[in-house]
């Protein structure tokens, strides 16, 4: 039996089961030619690293002395043993009824910890300050390891919990809720220090280990059943032992719920057999977190020239926005499939691509519980979301059986009504978009590309934000009413039969400089324009609507400086009237027109594709004529 016992804090542990395992494994652990003291070979031998049992006399003496019962836990471990050697890795010596003593600040960390406490501090960190003044020390030989019971830190059942710290160790002391807890803590800690030496000491087996190896087996089906709960409990308990695997395996779960900090494939991703898997994610999160290249050879310590060769490879792929992922049979038949749709900005049929496809999918080999390196991809890394994630974590695959989740509600709201919302951070400058009827994404260079890009095609999957910073590359962040308007745009699907092409960060709109695309784009075909920012965030809102049909423009409008103006026959569909004909257009003017606009050419944009994803680009023509002669020319900055 493990020793996470679920039995309640004050109830029967079997401490005499527990330290009698414990001290069988660490025998069996001790090199033949390790030097040993005298009392760490008779532990040895007589398999026991307890000492004799404390009696109720003694107990009692103990209590009487310090002023205190002692908690259960404690008191019913000194029944067993009065005393411990070895608690984990640092503590060489816990003491008994003779040795425990009130620490009463004999170190000095009190004023230590309280003289760094910020004014504004919760009651609850001075109080956890106050323990080196009150709390019980239990170390009596150690690596400069405290260990104290805190008095005034009890729980339901009367437990105290006990606090440890190493000055050898940057960071807080650590609270375990009982003296129980700590002892399991360091049971743990000795495993896990045991499983990861590799100093030429026999491989470190036992009932625990073999327990636990069995639990990582069982995790594994569990996971491609579809029950990562439950695999990831077995699977995080098996970590704490150090068991091999177990991190490797968990951090697969724990990266697809959208963890990234310290998810880094132990032992895993330096086998050649899951590179193609484990390594893009591994790469793609060192890339959105640090530029020290170190940081991510440390990780794959180990691994032979020819895999870090790979990931140095994958790292410029992941920097530059081209890594691509592909994964064999009908699961990646489906990836094709889900990467062209994602491209498009149609996500959210991107994602029912992938996950109606996974249980198709096999695994690379027994340490593999579900495809990762599509994280890493521009196109489909996006679509992950923590909903989705356990979505596909409770999909069974890999020829298990298993029961089939509902799909996650799509994130796409139909319309553009969701372009009025101004959250933080978002479109915070305003939009523009132009959509063009029954013409293809890749189509719309020859339509708005300018004269020096027309033919070359659709640019790198980018965010809205990259495409700002491309523009804005070489001009020192600044822009001037006299340059030309030529913005990165991404471009998609607006619905069936259109397809758009945006900017969500475009310079401040010039009304008598203007000159919308729409006619240009429109060439066969309609086309519609919108530019607009009712947002608080500028002294003058304004919002444009322009319709061209054959390379002419049909109608216009546009409010800005408090007037609106208007060319040709506006549809009463379209008509601004309603929301533009106070002096002031507020940010839900936006709303109703934008409704208007969707409902009338039957478009839509992909909310999620546009603020969270990545699409192709274009280079737009510009959107401004050229200062006439005397024009004033203004500068502004550009800051991302």
């Amino acid at each position: 039996m493990l020793t996470e016992n679920t039995a309640p804090e004050n109830g029967d542990f079997g401490w005499r089961t527990f330290l009698l395992r414990w001290s069988g494994e660490w025998a069996d652990a001790l090199p033949d030619d390790e030097v040993r003291d005298a009392d760490d070979e008779a532990a040895r031998q007589s398999r026991w690293l307890g000492l004799p049992p404390a009696s109720e006399e003694r107990i009692a003496a103990m209590e009487k002395r310090l002023g205190r019962r002692m908690p259960s836990s404690y008191r019913s471990f000194l029944q067993v043993t009065d005393g411990w050697r070895h608690a984990g890795g640092f503590v060489w010596l816990l003491a008994g009824t003779a040795d425990a003593r009130w620490h009463d600040n004999e170190s000095g960390l009190a004023d230590v910890f309280e003289e760094y406490m910020e004014e504004d501090a919760e009651p609850e960190e001075w109080r956890e300050a106050g323990v080196w003044r009150r709390g019980l020390q239990l170390d009596v030989e150690s690596d400069a390891t405290y260990v104290l019971l805190d008095p005034e830190d009890v729980d339901e059942d009367g437990e105290w919990a006990v606090y440890t710290w190493a000055s050898w160790r940057a960071d807080a002391p650590e609270r375990y809720r009982s003296f129980r807890a700590f002892m399991e803590a360091k049971f743990r800690e000795f495993h896990s220090l045991r499983a990861h030496r590799t100093d030429g000491v026999p491989e470190f087996v036992n009932a625990t280990t073999r327990e636990l190896d069995a639990r990582v087996e069982e995790a594994r089906d569990d996971a491609l059943r579809g029950d990562w709960e439950r695999a990831l409990k077995k699977l995080d308990e098996a970590k704490g032992y150090g068991r091999p695997r177990a991190e490797g395996l968990g951090d697969q779960i724990r990266r697809l719920l959208g963890l990234t900090y310290m998810v880094y494939f132990r032992e895993l991703v330096t086998d050649p057999t899951y590179a193609s898997e484990l390594l893009p994610p591994l790469v793609a999160a060192h890339a959105s977190s640090s530029h020290d290249d170190n940081g991510l050879t440390f990780h794959l310590r180990g691994a032979d020239e020819t895999l870090v060769s790979l990931a140095r490879a994958t790292l410029e792929q992941v920097r530059a926005g081209t890594y691509g992922y592909t994964a064999p049979g009908p699961f990646g038949e489906a990836v094709e499939r889900a990467r062209e749709l994602a491209g498009r900005g149609e996500t959210d049929q991107a994602w029912r691509a992938l996950v109606e496809a996974l249980p198709l999918w096999e695994p690379l080999g027994p340490d593999h519980i579900a495809p990762l390196g599509w994280v890493a991809d521009p196109l489909l890394g996006p679509l992950l979301t923590p909903e989705r994630g356990r979505e596909f974590l409770s999909t069974p695959r890999g020829g298990r059986p298993g029961e089939t989740p509902s799909p996650t509600p799509g994130l796409d709201p139909p319309g553009l009504d969701w372009l009025a919302d101004r959250d933080p951070g978002t479109l915070r400058g305003g939009y523009r978009f132009v959509l063009v009827e029954g013409v293809a994404p890749e189509d719309l260079p020859s339509r708005l590309g300018d004269e020096e890009t027309q033919g070359s095609g659709l640019g790198a999957p980018t965010t809205i934000w990259e495409a700002r910073h491309r523009q804005l590359r070489g001009t020192g962040g600044m822009s001037s009413s006299g340059s030309a308007d030529r913005p990165v745009m991404v471009v998609g699907r607006a619905g069936a039969g259109w397809s758009f092409a945006f900017d969500g960060r475009p310079d401040p709109f010039d009304a008598e400089r203007f000159v919308s695309p729409a006619a240009s784009a429109s060439a066969g075909t309609r086309a519609v324009v919108v530019w607009a920012d009712c947002s608080a965030r500028h002294d003058e809102p304004f919002f444009h609507l322009s319709v061209a049909r054959d390379g002419v423009e049909e109608y216009a409008f546009t409010y800005a400086e408090g007037e609106l103006r208007r060319t040709g026959d506006v549809p009463p569909a379209l008509n601004p009237d309603g929301s533009l004909s106070s002096a002031e257009a507020t940010p839900e003017a936006e709303r109703p027109l934008l409704r208007a606009v969707a409902e009338h050419f039957d478009v839509r944009l992909p909310r999620h594709a546009l603020l969270n994803g990545r699409l192709h680009t274009l280079v737009s023509r510009s959107w401004t004529r050229p200062p006439k002669d005397g024009e004033a020319v203004f500068m502004w900055g550009t800051l991302g």
